[in-house]
């Protein structure tokens, strides 16, 4: 239980960055991307996403369960699924 509560606090914390940062699906849109750019482009913006989203983890020294939901979610809001 303690562990879902950590996790919860600590993606309500994120929620307000990952409003104010453009997503990779609404970077890929005002791009006019498609096919093949589109593919690329987010596969790119998903791993540098991914980078960015593990160096955030290790700052806020999570581990376990934790790291792994904090940075699923940290991903979904960079990726705009």
């Amino acid at each position: 239980m303690r562990a879902i509560a950590i996790c919860t606090i600590l993606m309500l914390g994120i929620l307000p960055a990952a409003a104010q940062t453009a997503t990779c699906k609404s970077q890929a849109t005002d791009k006019k991307l498609a096919g093949a750019a589109l593919k690329s482009f987010m596969t790119k913006c998903q791993k540098d996403s991914k980078g960015s989203c593990d160096t955030s983890a290790t700052e806020k020294k999570l581990s376990g369960a934790a790291r792994t939901s904090f940075t699923k979610k940290c991903v979904n809001d960079a990726v705009g699924t």
